[in-house]
């Protein structure tokens, strides 16, 4: 396991001070662990009865995704995985192609224990699916990986998704219950084509044949936080191409997540639309952290840039020969840069607002909060008994 550094150490020793400090009751050590969260973390996992209350993770998005309370409600179907095996044309009962594509409604997702699913085929996600990981160590790995595919109101939550590869055509369970055929599939993590309303939250990404989260072809209304993305090359994709102007509407809120280490480019990669980016930790990079084309729009705000000892010390990147170079709208906003990186703004100074509405709005912290705020991003560890 690759380590965040001495900070999640010490973090380990607060955690077994405070569990097995005598006198503390279990309610007060959540109040403690709790102080030390970021506000998604802090809306369900204090709570020492969250296992039977795993729909309170619903209430607890922010960003562009909003509340995912269309996700919840007295028709919800509660679905366990049993199964690691998997079948993309005619998936069995219990296994995780059977949840998450041939059963229709609103679906809540668990594992029966810890697993490493290999997909033969990608795996199509249906609207209101919540795929939630949490308590058990599951991987989904060394095949083919997620696509959200025309659907909505899906949250994606503490898996381990890692060495996808490219796939050939073929016939698999779409989302809608039925029988598709799908072409080339490049290796991707988790890959979201004409999406909305979808939270990715607290997931561990690496090492995939292309990149690790792209959001393309229409796709909007985006949440991706408390993620862990490490050792890739291409990260995060926002934007499928620069002749694709309908991405022009999109909105990605990118927040609370971990970059590196060993990360090359793309953290995130946006054309044509709109990513507020805010309280992350960059942990090095090689060729640049945040770059685009087409004219995008970004607000960077209270992030944490660790430059690499060696090579590049910039942050951004602009495509050479962009026609709507005089359009760029990348902003820094009480960012910090260490090691000596730099990061190149807009000229004129206008700061692009996310104008979030109620629901999605949340307070951006002071950027020397972003280490603790950042400490339990990936996939959690917790086991079925202990706090997260």
């Amino acid at each position: 396991m690759v380590s965040k550094g001495i900070n999640s150490v010490l973090w380990s020793f607060v955690l077994i001070a405070i569990i097995f400090t005598p006198k503390i009751s279990f309610a007060k050590q959540s109040k403690l662990i709790g102080m030390k969260m970021n506000m998604i973390d802090r809306c369900w996992r204090p709570n020492p009865e969250w296992r039977k209350h795993r729909q309170q993770l619903a209430t607890c998005s922010v960003g562009y995704v909003g509340k995912m309370t269309n996700n919840i409600g007295k028709d919800l179907i509660h679905y366990k995985v049993t199964n690691p095996n998997d079948d993309p044309t005619n998936p069995k009962p219990g296994t995780l192609r059977y949840g998450a594509s041939v059963i229709q409604g609103k679906v809540w997702i668990t594992f029966q224990k810890d697993m490493n699913i290999k997909l033969m085929k990608p795996l199509l996600i249906s609207s209101f699916t919540t795929i939630d990981g949490r308590g058990v160590n599951v991987h989904i790995a060394n095949n083919a990986c997620l696509m959200i595919f025309k659907a909505t109101n899906i949250i994606i939550h503490s898996l381990r998704i890692h060495h996808c590869k490219a796939q050939a055509p073929g016939m698999v369970m779409g989302s809608n219950g039925k029988l598709i055929n799908l072409g080339q599939v490049d290796g991707d993590a988790i890959r979201l084509v004409t999406a909305s309303n979808i939270w990715i939250d607290h997931n561990t990404l690496y090492g995939c044949e292309d990149g690790l989260l792209d959001v393309t072809r229409g796709s909007t209304n985006v949440t991706i936080s408390n993620n862990w993305f490490r050792e890739q090359n291409k990260v995060m994709l926002l934007g499928h191409d620069d002749g694709y102007v309908r991405d022009i509407n999109m909105k990605v809120t990118v927040v609370y997540n971990h970059f590196g280490p060993n990360c090359n480019q793309r953290m995130p990669r946006i054309r044509h639309g709109y990513a507020h980016v805010a309280n992350n930790l960059y942990l090095g990079w090689v060729q640049y952290a945040i770059g685009g084309s087409m004219g995008p729009s970004l607000k960077s705000e209270s992030n944490l840039f660790i430059a690499p000892k060696v090579g590049s010390k910039e942050v951004t990147w602009r495509k050479i020969g962009n026609t709507n170079g005089d359009k760029w709208e990348f902003h820094s906003v009480r960012d910090t840069f260490e090691n000596g990186a730099s990061f190149m703004v807009t000229k004129g100074g206008r700061v692009t607002k996310p104008n979030y509405n109620k629901e999605q709005s949340f307070k951006v912290v002071d950027v020397k909060y972003v280490r603790s705020l950042t400490r339990s991003s990936g996939a959690f560890k917790c086991s079925r008994t202990s706090i997260c």
